[in-house]
């Protein structure tokens, strides 16, 4: 790759160096804001900012983020070719350039770039994490990646500016390689969900049939149970466990209680096999509460609410965290060891069994669904002899962490490629590499795939913070 032959150097924050020929302009003389008002309402086609996807229309998000407000009039409007940013969110990402004609939030702008400006080029640098570091300084509000950034600051953010040609080169060169690397990763993302199919079928396999081949078998009776050993029960939760709920947030105490503060746990925290605890949120309750909600040691944990696909999706705890309680959209299922394991409920809850159990009996709203304790208790499980779960459990364990390894050498390359595709990007837009005699070749551009498997892909229409 050829490199410019003379650079200068330059105090940009993100890069040291740029090109002699480049110039360096504040945001304003590139782009403009777009302040047109929807009111009177010139369309009903409301735009959202997702940090996959990019501009999309509202009704193509599903059950992502915010709500839309009723009030038409309150949007502002972009058009095809803006560049649409989120003041709140453009230190991760929220940017993207709209296809569209429609209403937009008013926490967005719709920038248009002026005539020497390649609004591609602009996208590029927005989507940069390095540049994006740099923003964070300038943003009104609490949480660094809930900041609304005024316009008049954004403004006045110096940007990089190759002559017009060379931008259009720079663009054209980038979606050739960005191209070629998202068909890599998309690839990649179709391996791993194969190998998810894979290892669903065989997990639920086990669960219903069992390790050893040729047993008699009997039906249950259950559609999506079918037959199991003659030998097992299938029996509702409630002959083997109890279920606990957890406690109702937004509680108000009285002025003179005395409250201790301890960890707790929420939806996101329960995830398939696992307890996410990179992210705890503690609450102030009472000692008397604390006792009630606290999790019991070898429980196992099961999601109230949230997406029909990970409802009823539970993990077992092992205390991670001492004095831990949970809120009311987890339970807490504490079964009779002598009857039933609980790595065995796990396992079957992750299984079909559990899957198609919870969103047939669901109670649904859009995309959302929730469950509740007595539909948790006549939850219907293959019930082997207690010394058999524990044999089954510990090969189902070999089984599915072999998958698991090869899911993860298969994310790593992914994360590697990510990688390569950002320095390409870096790179072209800060001129460490020359690209102005590439000659591209013809192609077909081809989008990166969103992951499937993603849990609340973040819309960030949001709400301005003080």
């Amino acid at each position: 790759m050829n490199t410019y032959k003379q650079m200068q150097p330059v105090l940009l924050g993100w890069t040291q160096t740029l090109p002699v020929h480049w110039k360096i302009e504040r945001l304003k003389f590139l782009l403009w804001e777009r302040k047109e008002s929807n009111n009177p309402i010139k369309t009903t086609e409301i735009l959202s900012l997702t940090n996959t996807k990019g501009i999309i229309p509202y009704a193509q998000k599903g059950n992502i983020g915010n709500k839309s407000k009723e009030n038409l009039e309150d949007y502002h409007l972009a058009h095809p070719g803006d560049l649409v940013v989120n003041s709140m969110n453009v230190v991760i990402g929220s940017v993207g350039i709209s296809h569209y004609f429609g209403a937009i939030s008013p926490v967005y702008y719709a920038l248009v770039p002026r005539e020497y400006i390649n609004i591609k080029y602009c996208e590029y640098i927005f989507r940069l994490s390095i540049f994006e570091e740099t923003l964070k300084g300038l943003g009104n509000g609490i949480l660094d990646i809930r900041k609304r950034i005024p316009m008049t600051k954004l403004n006045n953010v110096l940007l990089p500016v190759p002559p017009r040609p060379e931008q259009d080169q720079i663009v054209r060169f980038l979606d050739w390689k960005v191209s070629s690397i998202n068909k890599l990763i998309n690839i990649k993302r179709k391996e791993i969900n194969l190998l998810k199919i894979q290892r669903q079928r065989k997990l639920s396999s086990i669960i219903t049939h069992g390790l050893k081949p040729g047993v008699s078998m009997k039906r249950t009776g259950i559609r999506w149970i079918g037959s199991i050993p003659a030998h097992w029960n299938c029996v509702p939760l409630k002959r083997c466990a109890k279920v606990k709920s957890g406690i109702t947030l937004g509680k108000k105490y009285p002025a003179n209680s005395n409250l201790i503060e301890v960890p707790y746990l929420r939806v996101a925290n329960v995830q398939n096999g696992y307890v996410d605890l990179a992210t705890v949120a503690t609450l102030k309750v009472t000692s008397q509460e604390t006792q009630q909600y606290q999790l019991p040691i070898g429980c196992v944990l099961m999601t109230e609410g949230g997406d029909r696909d990970k409802l009823g999706r539970g993990c077992v705890w092992n205390g991670e965290i001492k004095n831990c309680i949970h809120q009311n959209h987890i339970f807490a299922v504490t079964v009779n060891d002598k009857l039933l394991q609980n790595k065995w409920l796990e396992y079957v809850s992750a299984s079909d069994v559990g899957r198609i159990y919870f969103d047939v009996t669901a109670i649904r709203t859009t995309n959302l669904a929730c469950t509740n304790a007595s539909k948790v208790l006549a939850f219907p499980i293959p019930l082997p002899p207690r010394d058999e779960q524990e044999v089954i459990s510990n090969e189902l364990y070999k089984i599915l962490v072999n998958f698991d390894h090869v899911q993860i050498a298969l994310e790593n390359q992914i994360e590697l490629l990510h990688e390569l595709k950002n320095k390409f990007i870096a790179d072209a837009v800060t001129g460490k590499i020359d690209v102005r005699g590439i000659e591209i070749p013809e192609y077909e551009f081809v989008e990166e795939e969103a992951d499937s498997d993603a849990d609340d892909e973040e819309e960030t229409e949001g709400q301005e913070e003080g």
